[in-house]
C-alpha cells in the first residue's frame, strides 16, 4: 500500500510539471514516447472509409478523446484500507457511468483499438487488481455471487440496457482463491466476455529484479492463466503500478510460454489517451483510482469521482464514438493529433 501512495504522490508532481489540463484532443499534453498500437493479428484488417460524416457531427464524435481506465482493488462491505470499495460504492459508480453514456470495454479491446460502440457512447475500462475473492466467486449453482465485482457489474448491466457486463482482472497466483474451482471460474469469465490478464505471479516490485527474474514472474503467471483455460493475456498491469523502465518486460519467453503485450497499465491518476491519438503509449497506460473526493493522495482532484466530474463538464475532451467501426471520426481542429498509422481511416468534420 505505501508503494502505491508514494507513486501517486510522484505522479501528481509530474502532472503539475507537464500540465495535465493543457489543451489537446484529450485535454492534456502528448506523451513523449510514440509507441504504435500493436494489434492482434485478427484485428489487422483496415477499416473501410465512410462517406457519411454527418452522423459523426450529430453526436459530436471525438474518437481522439480521453478514455477513463478505472482501477479497483478489493470490494468489501467493510473496507479495511483506503483502496477498498464497498459493493454499494461500486454499484453507484457503475450506475453513474451507465447514466452518462459510458460502455465498458476490456483492456484488450482498448489497446487493440477494437471499441465498437453505438454512436454517442463513451468507452470506459474497468480493471480489478490482484485476483481477490471479492472480485469473483461462484455459488453452488455456478452463478456469480451478488456482492462480488462480477455480480455487481452484471446487476448494473441488467438494469441498464447497452451497458456491457465486461471487465479486466489482473491476477496473481491462485486467482480469486477458488481452490479446485479455479479453472471453472476462469473459463466462466472468459466465456462471458471478461478478460483475465497478467499481474505477475507474486506481485513483487520489478524495479530491483534481474531480467530473468522479471520474465519468470511474468511467464509463470502467463502459463497459469493459459493452463486454467484463459486466453493468452495481451495486457499487463505493473505490481504497485510502478513502471520500471524495463524495455524487455513487454515481450519475452519463460516457463515454456511467450508473450508480447499490446498494453501495459500503471496506477496513474488521469484518463488514458485514445489508441488513435498520436501520443498514445501502449506501454505506459495510466489508470484512475476508484475513489471519492478525499484529501488522501490528493484524490480530491485525481480520483474517479473528480475525473468523471471533469469529463462531464468538458465533454469535448472525452472519447465519443461515431457508431461506425470502419472509420475514426473527430472534429477538424483535432486532425493533427491522429496517429500516422491511422491516417487513411480518419474522417474529420
Amino acid at each position: 500500500m505505501p508503494h502505491l501512495h508514494r507513486l501517486a504522490g510522484l505522479l501528481l508532481i509530474c502532472a503539475v510539471i507537464v500540465g495535465v489540463f493543457a489543451p489537446s484532443p484529450g485535454g492534456r499534453t502528448k506523451s513523449v514516447r510514440q509507441v504504435a498500437v500493436r494489434r492482434p493479428a485478427s484485428t489487422q484488417t483496415p477499416r473501410l472509409p465512410s462517406t457519411a460524416p454527418a452522423a459523426a457531427l450529430a453526436v459530436k464524435a471525438n474518437e481522439l478523446g480521453e478514455v477513463p481506465v478505472l482501477m479497483y482493488h478489493r470490494i468489501l462491505a467493510k473496507p479495511l484500507a483506503s483502496l477498498d470499495r464497498t459493493p454499494t460504492e461500486l454499484r453507484d459508480e457503475l450506475t453513474r457511468l451507465a447514466g452518462e453514456g459510458y460502455v465498458p470495454v476490456t483492456a484488450a479491446e482498448f489497446v487493440s483499438a477494437r471499441m465498437d460502440l453505438p454512436a454517442g457512447k463513451h468507452p470506459v475500462v474497468l480493471t480489478f487488481d490482484d485476483g481477490s475473492d471479492t472480485h469473483f466467486a461462484l455459488d453452488a449453482q455456478g452463478n456469480p455471487k451478488p456482492d462480488t465485482a462480477v455480480g455487481v457489474i452484471m446487476a448494473v448491466a441488467a438494469g441498464n440496457p447497452g451497458f456491457r457486463a465486461v471487465a479486466t482482472f489482473f491476477v496473481n497466483h491462485d486467482p480469486f482463491t477458488m481452490g479446485d474451482r479455479t479453472g471453472e471460474g476462469v473459463r466462466w469469465l472468459v466465456h462471458h466476455g471478461f478478460e483475465v490478464a497478467n499481474h505477475t505471479t507474486h506481485h513483487l516490485d520489478l524495479a530491483g529484479m534481474t531480467k530473468g527474474q522479471v520474465q519468470k514472474e511474468i511467464g509463470t503467471d502467463q502459463k497459469m492463466i493459459i493452463d486454467l483455460g484463459g486466453a493468452p493475456p495481451i495486457t499487463f498491469a505493473f505490481p504497485f503500478g510502478a513502471f520500471s523502465h524495463l524495455s524487455w518486460a513487454d515481450h519475452g519467453k519463460a516457463e515454456g510460454v511467450t508473450w508480447d503485450f499490446a498494453g501495459m497499465f500503471l496506477a496513474g491518476w488521469k484518463p488514458a489517451d485514445s489508441p488513435y491519438f498520436k501520443g498514445f503509449d501502449p506501454l505506459e497506460i495510466p489508470r484512475i483510482r476508484s475513489e471519492g473526493k478525499i484529501k488522501e493522495d490528493d484524490c480530491r482532484l485525481f480520483c474517479s469521482v473528480a475525473w468523471l466530474d471533469w469529463l462531464a463538464k468538458n465533454p469535448e475532451k472525452r472519447y465519443t464514438s461515431d457508431g461506425d467501426p470502419r472509420v475514426i471520426s473527430y472534429p477538424a481542429a483535432k486532425a493533427e493529433f491522429l496517429a500516422g498509422r491511422f491516417k487513411n481511416l480518419g474522417r474529420a468534420y
